[in-house]
């Protein structure tokens, strides 16, 4: 007996009585920033408890109206996503992996105990929206549109339970670089002492409550002069795991690259399995395994660590240059990015920008 995937579900559009001009878009597209700006459109599809997912819909972006009680604003039950769509040079609009996106909000929904939204339900509103805001989709080397689903609770109760009523909003937002310096090397400052995640928690979830405990770590790395925080484990204080919001992985002199392992307290990052793949096929020894701080001091300081890196969908890989904690405050090889880094990042974005071929069938077509 075979069975069939349901039918990806209607978006009716409503467009926006008051769109951006042409000049104000175009304004916000030639210098983007990250995460300023915004299209004319959401998409949005609400749940509850009776009538499962249903009022799939485009409409005009603005505020969202919630009573005080609602329970994300209590008890922060909310996950989100974030992907790109990209724009090729004969003007078709192409997003990376988004299936692996849905994948991971089902997941980080399931830990937080919200409902889960089917991948065609994700992939179409994706797609609705995007086509809907089609011309605010820039071009250009590193010039994406960034695309922000958010399921949240929506019930306006006051009560330590799962809500009974949930909204899915896809919001999109023009983007360059995250970093505005480019490949430009970040400074990292290990944190002794505050920690991003424990064994059991919600780790491996996207979920707003997780990076809400980042600020204070990242706040004091800013003041110490660094550019984000690096994270270890929280149950013996040695182990790398994240750096700010993104996977990290060393390279080392012999070639192998070695990134911690996934292990329930890091993001599964659709950048990072994507990087790892690239790596493995280049002939590159790829290795998950806990990796000491001990041993990437150790190994800065002996030659046998020569690039530090972190990769995620905001700022695809960035080498680290400078990397400082407790105790020590070392360079990253000559403190440029490294050979390895720079042709990580070339060959991802080459291939989400289509200037290089696809042949894991990656990309999907959106416009």
């Amino acid at each position: 007996m075979t069975t069939t995937a349901p039918a990806a579900p209607v978006f009716p559009l409503r467009r926006s009585t008051s769109p951006a001009s042409d000049e104000a878009r175009a304004a916000a597209l030639a210098e983007p920033g990250f995460g300023r700006y915004f299209t004319d459109h959401m998409a949005r599809v609400s749940w509850d408890a009776e009538r499962g997912w249903h009022d799939h819909r485009v409409e005009p972006y603005g505020p969202l109206t919630l009573d005080p009680a609602t329970s994300v604003l209590h008890y922060g039950q909310e996950v989100f996503e974030g992907l790109k769509a990209y724009r090729h040079a004969d003007g078709s609009v192409w997003a990376f992996r988004p299936r692996e996106n849905a994948r991971r909000l089902r997941e980080s929904a399931r830990r937080l105990a919200l409902p889960e939204l089917p991948e065609s339900d994700f992939v179409a509103a994706v797609e609705a929206l995007v086509r809907a805001d089609a011309p605010w989709v820039p071009a250009g080397d590193e010039a994406s549109l960034y695309v922000r689903p958010f399921l949240f609770a929506s019930e306006p109760f006051v009560g330590v339970r799962a809500s009974r009523r949930a909204e899915l909003v896809v919001i999109a937002s023009p983007a360059g670089p995250y970093f505005p310096r480019g490949l430009a090397p970040v400074s990292i400052w290990v944190s002794p002492d505050q920690h991003r995640a424990a064994r059991g928690g919600t780790g491996a979830a996207k979920g707003g409550a997780n990076y809400a405990a980042s600020l204070a770590p990242q706040v004091d790395a800013a003041a110490r002069g660094f550019d984000q925080v690096c994270y270890l484990d929280a149950r013996t204080g040695s182990l790398l795991e994240e750096i700010g919001t993104m996977n990290v992985a060393v390279v080392r002199a012999d070639g192998e690259v070695v990134t911690p392992p996934l292990g329930g307290t890091i993001l599964a990052g659709v950048t990072r399995a994507s990087l790892l793949r690239l790596l493995a096929d280049a002939g590159h020894r790829v290795s998950e395994r806990r990796l000491p701080l001990a041993e990437v001091v150790d190994g800065l300081r002996s030659g046998e660590v020569v690039e530090v890196l972190a990769c995620g969908t905001a700022a695809v890989v960035t080498p680290v240059g400078r990397l400082a904690g407790d105790g020590f405050d070392l360079t990253v090889g000559d403190g440029s990015p490294g050979p390895l880094t720079a042709w990580a990042r070339a060959t991802l974005t080459d291939l989400q920008h289509g200037r290089a071929p696809d042949p894991y069938g990656w990309l999907h077509r959106l416009v």
